[in-house]
């Protein structure tokens, strides 16, 4: 098994590919000390055609894989897309498009919620995936010949299985299901992450806003450091650090290093100098820049009983149409749609998932249907008008 380490052979290979409508594709990378994912291994198959391309070679220019990536012609087929269109992103500036992914599928499709890839082969082909290689070092070089067989696996497989779920979603007229899913995973914005926003997944321990100015001040700052030292966020400062900082709001180095969250002396680093200049930047916002506490949104009398009742309608929507629930709607669409009714706006309210349970959600809402127990079984009834105005 040959791994590609050359341009010429990589030239050769995407030329072979890119002639076919198809292309299975998977990448093997380490984060555990990176900021941004380093990319060790890309796994591209065709009808008649592999590829394993080791992107660490030498004078290897990957450009061709990006041609590949971008060619609209060819239809880039993944197993939970998200992270390896992250690293085409990042390495190569483009989205792939368009694209298959093959978890998202088989949701819609009635395998399952979040189904794995190996769990997905199984069913589809009846065949096991040997996972003894699953937990590679995929830096080290060489790479053994059971190592690449079970990278390349990853791909094979996927072969078949696009195959089967593309009928299945063809057959049962839900195609366009999985485009409006992968609509949103191929847009730009989803991968676009800008520092600014790296407050929102930090936990919100503030009651202040000016406690939330220097939070998100000094997440921002954290964010930008670690792209630009491509380390983890944790790396230059924990979280509980950033909750400490918001709370004390230390202006010098000092009251910096009276944190118990600081790693003594780590004040007198550089690096403290431009987190305390973030802190005294917020600080200094004039008040009527701060910004606002997210509230909770108070939910109206009887709403943890409406939302409950919507969720055996869910589950027995995606029950009949044979679909995930998690595809249907989140919890926080439930309680929504639970409390704002026609006003909440959630994707379960828009696309398709109104079609297949958005609808009938805001019907039993409205009080138009209900949920009869009959025989051991629950079903949905319409009430006649009289009836549901009552």
């Amino acid at each position: 098994m040959e791994l590609i380490t050359s341009q010429a052979a990589l030239e050769e290979a995407v030329a072979a590919l890119e002639q076919s409508d198809f292309v299975t594709v998977d990448t093997e990378f380490i984060r555990e000390t990176t900021f941004w994912p380093e990319l060790c291994l890309i796994q591209m198959a065709a009808p008649g055609v592999t590829a394993l391309v080791d992107p660490l070679a030498d004078g290897i220019d990957l450009a061709p894989f990006f041609r590949l990536m971008g060619d609209e012609r060819v239809t880039k087929v993944f197993h939970a897309a998200r992270q390896d269109i992250e690293i085409v992103f990042h390495r190569g500036g483009l989205i792939p498009h368009p694209v298959f992914d093959t978890q998202v599928a088989a949701m819609v499709c009635g395998f399952g919620d979040s189904v794995s890839y190996d769990q997905l082969v199984q069913k589809v082909t009846g065949q096991r995936i040997d996972k003894s290689s699953r937990f590679t070092d995929w830096r080290r070089r060489p790479l053994t010949d059971k190592q690449l067989e079970y990278a390349l696996a990853d791909v094979t497989h996927l072969i078949e299985v696009y195959r089967h779920l593309k009928a299945e979603l063809e057959r049962e007229d839900r195609a366009h299901w999985l485009n409006e899913e992968m609509e949103v995973l191929t847009a730009r914005s989803t991968y676009d992450q800008h520092p600014e926003d790296a407050w929102k997944r930090l936990k919100l321990r503030v009651r202040k806003p000016q406690e939330l100015a220097v939070m998100q001040a000094v997440a921002a700052w954290r964010d930008r450091e670690a792209r630009e030292r491509n380390v983890p966020r944790g790396r230059i400062v924990k979280d509980d650090a950033i909750y400490e900082i918001a709370a004390q709001q230390p202006r010098d180095q000092a009251a910096l290093g009276r944190l118990r969250a600081i790693p003594r002396g780590w004040e007198r680093s550089a690096a403290a100098g431009g987190l305390l200049e973030a802190v005294n930047a917020a600080l200094d916002l004039p008040r009527e820049e701060l910004p606002r506490i997210p509230r909770p949104q108070q939910m109206p009398e009887g709403t943890g009983a409406a939302a409950e009742l919507l969720k055996v309608l869910l589950k027995l929507v995606a029950e009949r149409e044979g679909v995930a629930a998690k595809m249907l709607a989140s919890s926080d669409d439930i309680d929504r749609i639970a409390a704002e009714g026609e006003e909440a706006d959630v994707p379960a309210l828009s696309g398709w998932r109104r079609d297949v349970f958005g609808d009938k959600a805001l019907a039993l809402v409205r009080g138009d249907t209900a949920i009869k127990f009959e025989k051991r079984r629950i079903r949905l009834i319409d009430l006649p008008r009289s009836e549901a105005a009552e």
